[in-house]
């Protein structure tokens, strides 16, 4: 079969070689032609400026002498350029003394020259005379019309790329004149013998070697197929052998699938059986969860009752006068309640999550600002330790993503509270970014550190690194274990690197979409600009624990930051550590805008117009600070912490306590009066209703499990009567299960809180139901 000349091995190497040597010297060509091409402009550019400088003399004494007669031979000489088109000799008023032109060449190629060198070029020079050097006679203008070096750039661009491509077709022919007689002939000869062989007696047949083939690949490839040719025969042999032996083989086979067949019916039976089993062991495991999981609620609600009146009375009687060791005895006291409590709940969590009963809310929040309030609640226990507790959150990290507040707080506060007891010194260092679309938060500390074996059993319930730890820092070991159940259970994954002596780092990783709704935080455009023309003047070092953050959200402000000189006219930012006299020197002779002090243990003291930056950092008091040193003050409306707002004076209130436990009415009592409201107490429901019958009330506060009659009833008859249909109802039961909280929502109570009593969830919560002050006149 004669084979196509375009299927042919010598026409492809041919073809692929001739492709790559045409593309190769395409490149190559443009290539030179480019360097051609700004070598042309460079020419240009030189050639006509030499002659301007040529005639730059001569046309100054012209000037100078106003002899138009020698001007208009100057110029005349000018336009003997093939390039010139136009020459002119303008005095120092801007009047034309002598000029000369002619018009441009025409041709169809102009337009491309035009394209790449423009279509006309205008040069001047100023006149002037040597014994005059400072005055201007004028100016020599000639104007160019670049057609002339553009047609010499064309040509030679175009024989470089003609000539090129010249020698690839020549090369072609070559290649494939070389190809066809040294590789294709010869493999042809070998195929039209090869096609002679038949099948049914290949021993018969060898074939002949190419002349002048028989030491390159030809031949070998020759002798190969030769003696496959000779072992085909055994082969055949083997085949027809190996063709019996499978039949043998295959009424065998036959037989063996026959009993492994009724072996797998049998093992399924057996399976399904076992199934049957399992299915039954865990409906029974799942009967046995909620039941644990409602004899825990049912125990919380009687634990959780008198340890609420242990810990609200020892709060009470802690703010009283008393002597140092009677208020050193009642803060163990009040503490070791407090982590009772805290054990308490992390059972109940671990059982709710076990259970299947623990729910999630997918709210929009602020995870800078959760991140600041965490840090700002441990940074007290980090200071007693002397240690720092450092904030370095994302710059660009989004102001609002959705998901579950709460269960993120949880989940950060024992990552921080484990790290904090376990860092004896150094710091622990809080890190949020946005990566891959998640949240990843680090908590990383230079602890005591974990081995090998102790990452293993870390995250199990009732167990720590390793038994010394128990016994140093005490602990159940449940922290971690919530806070990895937590993280499952909101998708995300928990992950731990340590080692001993030299620390612990947590990393966090919770897939959190943005809230795309969300209110902007602050931007540079929010940054007054007296503070950004100022700029920072950074006094404290590098070493410092707190440097990094700060500097990097000047940074994402747009606020100039350099290192602090004496003389500087900026803010200084310089840490208020009593024991440096260095500093203390610096911010006394201070003269530019403002003085910050960076406080890290919470002792700082501000003298004239010096501000205080409490570590960790936050970033509105960041941006609060600066305003304050540029002696500004910050006009927006997230400008007041949470903190902060919780200091705001509370109207009084005529409230309505509704609690059968009587220890609990002397603590939640004291708590709202203190506050500043009137309360009217009640020990049950149809108390409650009598009470409302004989006075008005702004807000009633509602314990769930009473006798004689219940909050849940007590409240669904309040919204029976019409006059009490808008009374706030906030529920506060030591409940909490979430079936709880819908229980309570479900009968008609406004809101939710849990006991113990806290002055500050009082306070919040009767702010927010409390009705609008009435209007004066």
């Amino acid at each position: 079969m004669t084979t196509p000349f375009k299927k042919r091995l010598s026409y492809r190497l041919t073809r692929d070689t001739v492709l790559i040597a045409m593309v190769l010297g395409l490149i190559l060509n443009i290539v030179q032609v480019t360097l051609d091409y700004f070598s042309a402009r460079d020419s240009m550019e030189q050639e006509i400026r030499a002659l301007i400088e040529i005639s730059h003399s001569p046309a100054s004494q012209i000037a100078y002498n106003i002899d138009i007669r020698l001007a208009e031979e100057l110029l005349d000489g000018l336009l003997r350029h093939p390039a010139t088109i136009d020459a002119r000799i303008i005095d120092n008023n801007d009047q034309t003394m002598a000029a000369a032109s002619q018009s441009s060449p025409d041709s169809r190629y102009r337009w491309i020259s035009d394209l790449l060198f423009g279509d006309s070029r205008v040069f001047s020079q100023e006149l002037i005379v040597p014994q005059l050097s400072d005055l201007s006679l004028g100016h020599l203008t000639v104007t160019i019309d670049t057609y002339h070096y553009g047609l010499q750039f064309l040509q030679r661009a175009a024989y470089t790329l003609i000539s090129g491509l010249l020698k690839s077709l020549v090369l072609t022919a070559a290649l494939l004149a070389i190809f066809y007689f040294i590789l294709t002939r010869p493999m042809l000869n070998v195929i039209g013998a090869l096609s002679r062989v038949r099948a049914e007696s290949p021993e018969k047949v060898r074939l002949p070697v190419p002349a002048n083939h028989r030491e390159d690949e030809i031949g070998q490839m020759v002798g190969i197929i030769n003696l496959h040719l000779e072992t085909m025969d055994a082969s055949l042999e083997q085949l027809r052998n190996a063709e019996s032996a499978i039949k043998n083989y295959s009424t065998h086979l036959e037989q063996e699938v026959d009993d492994r067949t009724r072996e797998i019916s049998e093992k399924n039976e057996a399976l399904q059986r076992g199934n049957r089993a399992l299915v039954r062991a865990k409906e029974d495991a799942v009967r046995r969860a909620r039941a644990r999981a409602n004899f825990l609620a049912s125990m919380s609600h009687e634990i959780r009752t008198p340890l609420n009146g242990v810990l609200g009375m020892l709060g009470l009687a802690l703010e009283g006068d008393l002597e140092p060791a009677q208020r050193n005895r009642l803060e163990i006291a009040l503490n070791a309640g407090q982590s009772l409590l805290g054990l308490l709940n992390d059972i109940l969590d671990i059982s709710k999550v076990e259970a299947g009963k623990l729910s999630l809310e997918n709210i929009p929040f602020s995870v800078r600002n959760l991140i600041e309030e965490c840090a700002t609640l441990h940074s007290q226990q980090a200071r007693r330790k002397n240690i720092d507790v450092v904030t370095d959150i994302e710059c660009d990290l989004p102001e609002s993503l959705l998901g579950d507040p709460t269960r993120t707080r949880q989940v950060l506060n024992n990552l921080l509270s484990n790290a904090i007891k376990f860092t004896e010194q150094g710091s622990v260092r809080i890190r949020a970014t946005r990566f891959n679309g998640n949240l990843r938060i680090d908590v990383i500390d230079t602890g005591i550190g974990m081995s090998k074996e102790g990452l293993h059993r870390i995250f199990s319930p009732f167990s720590q690194a390793d038994a010394d730890t128990t016994r140093l820092y005490g602990g159940t070991g449940l922290g971690l274990t919530l806070c990895r159940q937590l993280v499952e259970r909101m998708h995300g994954q928990i992950l731990v690197d340590s080692e001993e002596r030299r620390g612990t780092h947590f990393t966090v990783n919770l897939p959190l979409p943005v809230h795309n709704n969300a209110k902007p935080g602050l931007t540079p455009a929010d940054i007054p600009a007296v503070v950004r023309t100022s700029g920072v003047d950074m006094g404290i070092s590098h070493d410092h624990p707190h440097r990094l953050p700060i500097e990097s959200q000047l940074r994402a402000w747009n606020i100039p930051v350099r290192e602090a000189a004496r003389n500087g006219g900026g803010i200084l930012v310089v840490a208020a550590d009593k024991d440096s006299d260095a500093d203390q020197q610096l911010r006394a002779q201070w003269s530019g805008v403002g003085v910050i002090l960076v406080d890290r243990d919470g002792s700082a003291a501000a003298s004239g117009n010096q501000q205080i930056l409490t570590m960790p950092l936050r970033r509105d008091q960041l941006f609060r600070t600066l305003c304050a040193a540029a002696g500004l003050k910050p006009a927006t409306a997230g400008s007041e912490t949470g903190l902060e707002a919780s200091a705001a004076v509370t109207r009084s209130l005529n409230l309505l306590l509704v609690e059968d436990n009587q220890v609990n009415q002397v603590v939640a009592s004291s708590m709202l009066r203190k506050l500043g409201h009137r309360v009217t107490l009640a020990e049950n429901g149809k108390r409650a209703l009598e009470a409302l019958k004989a006075g008005g009330f702004d807000v009633v506060l509602m314990d769930c499990q009473m006798p004689v009659m219940d909050g849940y009833e007590a409240t669904r008859k309040i919204r029976e009567n019409a006059q009490w249909r808008d009374l706030p109802v906030i529920a506060v039961t030591a409940n909490v299960m979430q079936r709880d909280r819908d229980d309570c929502l479900e009968s008609g109570m406004n809101d939710y809180i849990t006991k113990p009593y806290n002055r500050a969830d009082l306070k919040s919560v009767i702010d927010r139901w409390a009705p609008p002050e009435p209007q004066e006149g």
